[in-house]
């Protein structure tokens, strides 16, 4: 990457300065201004985030806001209320009141003598949804986002529930909630009531897994914040980006379909990271390419960006399959239509049947699909985050726990592009169930490479809100969209198409083992096609400003292991996720995070099903103004049997050696659609 220090504007920054609400809660805000911004005022670039601007963002935020300042933007970063330095408590991610204080925080900016009413609204995740959801409500400043890594619709593609099925994701991301809203407002800003605002958090700090798992299905608690219910409400610009190895992907398929705003799409290679900094490689210009949108948008510069295809793919090859890539070779295409199919698509239809996967054949005899409830510890991680081994490795494991239907070799490979889909008949052996479907890439030697893959809770197999348990040997018409992918089959390579009844731990469990049974006819996958040319690099290379100097005290070891019991056939996963220890050079901050996830599943009882979570948070400053040291231990629990899922947790917060705050909880809820 680039380091650029030679902008068009020089840059003032306001370290800390404090926004007041309504309600007289006051958010903590860190600026950058072009230096004369007060004289020649500039449009505005809100991001708008719970992870603590002082430490948790800082790396980034320092790499991408100089930047846009340099370039005349004020780049302001807002740390929600009972976050960071901000004043409040936090009851739960996208309430009504973070939205409402947005409104507050948009109208605070478009009158400052150093904007001029024109606002942005960028942000990757969290800050992804909330610019969405700020945009359904028409804000008058607000005239363009940029939404990375995020979704339309909070049931369907959060990080809760996937295909009705619960994630576990749901719990690991409440625990780290548990954490990181933990951390203390640094007392070099807000002074000595640092520990009545910390304590303040503490004693209210919100059970987030309970609220999560008391909505089982998509009801009125997921709908709201979901844009897609009314995709009318956004008239602000949308720029929609995401990448191959995150999990936020299918969203953009839909809105570009159905907003009626104007709009761009772009999915490259790269995990739940901004594109100037992402791996696996390519990184780009993004920075480069959001001045090219906002400077379209708010400062009605003609930069040609509206005048080019609208959606820009990058079809990544395939590759021996490993935990972790650094780089993704591929090929960048550009499409002028949505939804696909279009002009630049095909759909090869292929059945699943007694040779294997071929366009003309049928399954003549049923075929059982029995796999342990312990399937699936090939999977990788949901969300590869934290640059550890959290991509899926070899399947052909998992693949000999799965029914499987291989093509012949395609001796000129294949450019996909879209969501494959797969259209079958089955029965369920009990009155609940999961299927589960992975598109694998096989070579000549056997390895069994992911290239996508599918999950549905049959409970919902008709509607995410509506509950309609299988009826044991009844057969059922199932149709699964797997995930949106742009990946090029290598030639020789063959497609394989895997049917599993678990994969754990991608999603819990069944309330029992419920074996499948495929019907014999014509079960269908389409897979969908690109015809589109190659583009040359459609970006300028990666640029950012200076990075924060940072001290590392002990670097990071993210880790992910598997362990099997063969007495029992217990299988257990644990996720080491490890972000180090750091010290913040310029005002003295120093941090320490990690975690540990353990996962354990049992090949026929659902009720061993168990997750187990500890996140440990240090912070200190040794010298200067503001010293203090604290840590906080916040964990986890869940266990559940037929009818109840059994939660605990606990946090424990300590200053110095003095135990200041010790809270636990105990919840039962009930099992409905899971």
């Amino acid at each position: 990457m680039k380091i650029k220090q030679d902008f068009p504007h020089s840059i003032r920054e306001i370290e800390n300065i404090w926004i007041p609400l309504a309600d007289g809660t006051r958010l903590a805000a860190r600026i950058w201004l072009p230096e004369d911004a007060e004289i020649k005022p500039v449009p505005a670039i809100l991001e708008y985030l719970p992870y603590r601007k002082r430490d948790g963002t800082a790396v980034r935020d320092e790499l991408t806001h100089p930047y846009f300042a340099g370039h005349g933007y004020a780049s302001v970063r807002v740390d929600m209320r009972g976050n960071g330095e901000s004043d409040g408590l936090m009851e739960d991610e996208y309430a009504p009141q973070e939205q409402a204080d947005a409104l507050e925080v948009i109208d605070w900016i478009a009158t400052q003598p150093w904007c001029d009413g024109k606002l942005g609204m960028m942000g990757i995740s969290w800050g992804g949804f909330n610019g969405l959801q700020v945009a359904a409500l028409r804000p008058k400043p607000l005239k363009a986002i940029i939404t990375l890594c995020s979704t339309d619709d909070r049931y369907a593609d959060d990080i809760h529930f996937k295909g009705g099925n619960m994630l576990l994701e749901n719990l690991g991301w409440a625990a780290t909630m548990l954490s990181f809203s933990a951390g203390v407002p640094d007392p070099a800003l807000v002074g000595e009531r640092w520990r009545e605002m910390w304590k303040h958090r503490l004693n209210n700090m919100p059970l987030l897994a309970e609220t999560w798992l008391e909505h089982q299905h998509r009801d009125d608690y997921w709908k709201h914040g979901s844009v897609n219910e009314n995709y009318g409400d956004i008239e602000a610009a949308v720029y929609m980006i995401s990448g191959w190895g995150d999990s936020y992907i299918n969203t953009i398929p839909r809105m570009m379909e159905n907003l009626k705003c104007p709009k761009k799409a772009l999915l490259g290679p790269w995990m739940h990271k901004y594109p100037h900094f992402a791996i696996p490689d390519p990184a780009i210009g993004f920075l480069q390419e959001a001045l090219r949108w906002w400077d379209y948008w708010l400062k009605d510069t003609d930069t040609g960006i509206m005048d080019e295809p609208p959606c820009t793919f990058y079809l990544q090859d395939g590759l021996p399959p490993a935990p972790k890539y650094l780089e993704r070779p591929g090929q960048w295409i550009r499409t002028h239509r949505w939804p696909m199919p279009s002009d630049n698509t095909d759909i090869s239809k292929l059945v699943l049947g007694d040779n294997g996967l071929t366009q003309d054949g049928q399954l003549s005899n049923d075929r059982l699909i029995a796999s342990p409830l312990t399937a699936g510890s090939l999977q990788g991680e949901y969300i590869p985050l934290w640059f550890g081994a959290d991509f899926p490795p070899d399947q052909r494991r998992d693949d000999g726990l799965s029914l499987i239907f291989d093509s012949a070799p395609y001796d000129d490979g294949l450019d996909i592009l879209g969501q494959p889909t797969v259209s079958v008949s089955l029965e369920s052996s009990e009155d609940c169930g999961q299927l589960h479907v992975r598109l694998c890439d096989v070579a000549p030697s056997g390895e069994s490479a992911l290239i996508t893959y599918g999950t549905l809770n049959l409970n919902l197999r008709n509607d995410p809100g509506t509950i309609t348990p299988p009826i044991p040997g009844e057969p059922m018409d199932v149709r699964l969209c797997l995930d949106l992918i742009g990946y090029r089959l290598p030639k020789g390579h063959r497609l394989r198409i895997a049917l599993s009844s678990a994969s754990f731990p991608l999603v819990w469990s069944p309330k029992k083992r419920a074996d499948l049974t495929l019907k014999a006819g014509t079960p269908t996958l389409k897979v969908p096609l690109s015809t589109a040319d190659y583009v040359p690099m459609p970006f300028e290379p990666p640029e950012s400003a200076s990075p924060c100097q940072v001290e590392t005290l002990r670097a990071g070891q993210p880790k992910r292991t598997i362990s099997e019991d063969i007495g029992s056939g217990e299988v257990t996963i644990t996720v080491e996720d490890d972000m180090g220890d750091i010290r913040f050079e310029d005002h003295g901050l120093r941090v320490e995070q990690r975690a540990k996830e353990v996962y354990s599943s049992h090949p026929t009882d659902a009720t061993r099903t168990r997750a187990d979570i500890e996140w440990i948070y240090r912070a200190r400053r040794d010298e200067g103004e503001g010293q203090f040291a604290v840590e906080v231990t916040s964990r986890y629990h869940l266990h559940c049997d037929e009818t109840t899922f059994y939660l605990t947790a606990e946090q424990r917060a300590f200053e110095g050696d003095n135990l200041v705050s010790e809270k636990s909880w105990q919840r039962e809820i009930p099992r409905t659609a899971i």
